[in-house]
């Protein structure tokens, strides 16, 4: 019996164990990662910055996945994709202590670096746990298994505003006119000592937490499933070219960076679009959960329609029209009618992470970890494109420069599930 075979037989008798435990892990790090839209509200108060300085949160946040993944997948290689799970969660927690201290203490930078370990963990866990789940049974249906996951993800990902908002966001607007209205430098900063010193406690508890999960997965009965056995190689691959020879990987990175430019555009940054209509602090914060919620609605959709009614596939490529139609929606409309737009791009989004990174390591074999490192290194998306829109809305109006960034994403990612994802395969 081939190890494929193999493989596919011991994911249809026991891979339920295995989803619900990857489903945790989707869960706390989409709880974290949706932490930055929040976090960015509260740096600007906190620290008393302008919004280009509260943007590096996505910022250094996302650049650990490209500095990281590649490493990660070396360190996986070495400890199984078990224990680099554990490992990452471990990770996660140190930088959870770092960013809970230095915001407190009101040191920036320092506080920069913790949110970048905290990444830097994720990297490890995402480099793992998606192709762990894109292989855990057929690769035709990763889609729809990677759908369950972002539930997971999106349902923690939702409840992460309201979370941070009821323990460190409550009254902001009141308490942003008192830091106006202080009578002293010494008050206003007395004041928000008071209020950076909110977020201590949760991530001390966040960090032991993390801990807790990282011991609790290595003694888990999590499998060890081998990439190169359950993900078999085209024969595109077996040329001198190594990993240069499979282009549907290479346009697939590419698609993967502008999807999670969008994702992060339509969650983290649709508070501060929402601030440019000239809406309250106490309702922007929630506006990344709408976002969420909508992609909930997104994944419950694709469970139900792929594979069954529709492609992966073709259904990244309905998914990328539904972006640049509500783009477009965004910019001719104002006010909470606009970011309602803005929030609908959640729907489309949902299904686009699940359809791209399987078909980008389809046929990769033994060349499955590399991919996989190469496309958590495209994550970098999710820090340039919201910096393109933070800079460039200093000059022109926000909205225009929110389609114009927007609208040739979501092409570019129509072209790769209508053709990109085939090229150089000789299987549809």
């Amino acid at each position: 019996m081939s190890s494929t075979t193999l493989a596919a037989g011991q994911t249809r008798s026991s891979s339920v164990v295995p989803m619900l435990i990857i489903g945790v892990l989707f869960f706390i790090f989409g709880f974290v990662t949706w932490l930055n839209g929040p976090l960015i509200t509260f740096v600007k108060l906190a620290f008393n910055v302008d919004d280009v300085s509260a943007f590096l949160v996505p910022l250094v946040f996302y650049f650990s996945y490209f500095f990281l993944a590649i490493p990660s997948s070396s360190v996986l290689r070495r400890t199984g994709m078990k224990k680099g799970m554990g490992l990452g969660l471990f990770v996660m927690a140190i930088g959870a202590v770092l960013f809970g201290q230095f915001v407190s203490m009101r040191i920036f930078y320092p506080a920069l670096v913790g949110l970048f370990v905290i990444g830097a963990g994720l990297a490890l866990l995402q480099t793992a746990s998606n192709p762990y789940i894109s292989i855990l049974g057929p690769i035709d249906s990763a889609a729809q298994r990677i759908a369950f996951m972002g539930i997971c993800n999106k349902v923690a990902g939702a409840l992460a505003p309201f979370v941070f908002g009821a323990l460190v966001l409550s009254g902001i607007d009141s308490f942003d006119a008192q830091v106006k209205a202080a009578p002293t430098d010494a008050a206003r900063e007395a004041l928000l000592n008071t209020f950076a010193a909110k977020i201590h406690m949760p991530y001390m508890v966040m960090a032991a937490l993390l801990v807790l999960l990282a011991i609790w997965v290595v003694r888990s009965p999590l499998p060890e499933i081998k990439p190169a056995g359950a993900n078999a190689e085209s024969d595109i691959g077996h040329g001198k070219g190594g990993i240069f020879s499979f282009p549907h990987l290479w346009l697939g990175v590419l698609c993967l960076f502008l999807y999670v430019g969008v994702e992060v555009m339509a969650g983290d940054a649709i508070g501060t679009y929402g601030q440019g209509f000239g809406l309250p602090l106490e309702e922007t914060k929630h506006f990344t959960s709408y976002t969420l919620i909508a992609m909930l609605g997104g994944y419950l959709a694709g469970l139900v329609l792929i594979p069954r009614f529709i492609s992966q596939q073709s259904y990244l490529a309905v998914s990328a029209v539904l972006g640049v139609l509500f783009t477009l929606g965004a910019y001719f409309t104002t006010g909470g009618v606009s970011v309602g737009f803005v929030a609908a791009l959640g729907f489309a989004n949902a299904m686009m992470w699940p359809a791209i990174f399987p078909l980008a390591i389809h046929g990769l074999g033994r060349l499955t970890e590399r991919g996989s490192a190469l496309l958590i290194m495209a994550i970098v998306g999710g820090a340039l494109v919201p910096q393109l829109f933070v800079h460039l809305k200093q000059h022109f109006n926000f909205q225009l420069v929110f389609m114009a960034l927007m609208v040739p994403c979501y092409l570019y990612i129509l072209y790769y599930g209508a053709k990109g994802h085939r090229v150089g395969q000789h299987a549809p």
